[in-house]
């Protein structure tokens, strides 16, 4: 996404934007790259992170989730430099991983949430802030077969709100292990989003298998 897409978006979503580190496809987990992923997690200072998944179709995909792990596991650590430097912060950090496209991994396995985000109340902002991502249009359209990126956002709500069988719209989170991020283990986005957010069991019982 170009610099002038990624600020609209955000102005859509009522976000903070923050220019990009590196091109696309040119995201490698490496000691310059995180040093300033670290300075930008602790500028912001987030006690919730939301990331790609640990496995998706796309290596810059798994490799930016490698990135905002690491980085976040560093919020506290003022042995690890940043650059440019900044100074760590101790609050409990949670991350949340999203679905992989089409909800599989990169060995075709199917990947289910650990809890759906009722998102139909701004699934309208959604699209409008994904109408704000042109310039790939063209190229998703000839090397990936999506006739539309948003059709494609579309149908992957549609599937995980019927997956959840409560919403018509909604968006699948895993969350990371809370060991060095952490002080105990906490889930602020059931806190946050109350009824919106539903917690699946059948994900939880296999954690304890």
């Amino acid at each position: 996404m170009r610099a002038g897409e990624a600020r609209s978006a955000a102005k859509i979503l009522g976000a903070q934007f923050h220019p990009s580190l590196v091109n696309d496809l040119e995201v490698f987990f490496d000691l310059k790259t995180l040093r300033r992923v670290a300075a930008v997690v602790r500028e912001v200072k987030p006690t919730i992170v939301l990331t790609h998944p640990p496995q998706d179709y796309m290596e810059d995909h798994t490799n930016t989730c490698r990135l905002a792990v690491t980085a976040a596991f560093t919020h506290g650590m003022p042995n690890f430099k940043s650059v440019p430097s900044r100074p760590t912060y101790n609050e409990d950090v949670t991350l949340y991983h999203c679905m992989p496209h089409g909800l599989r991994d990169g060995l075709r396995r199917r990947v289910w949430p650990g809890a759906y985000a009722n998102t139909s109340g701004v699934h309208q902002k959604k699209l409008k802030a994904l109408v704000a991502h042109r310039s790939q249009q063209g190229w998703l359209d000839a090397s990936q077969g999506m006739n539309s990126y948003l059709r494609a956002m579309e149908a992957m709500s549609l599937e995980l709100g019927r997956m959840s069988k409560k919403f018509k719209y909604a968006e699948g989170w895993r969350r990371h292990l809370h060991l060095g991020f952490s002080a105990k283990e906490m889930d602020p986005l059931a806190e946050i989003l109350g009824k919106n957010y539903l917690v699946n069991k059948t994900y939880e019982r296999n954690l304890e298998t």
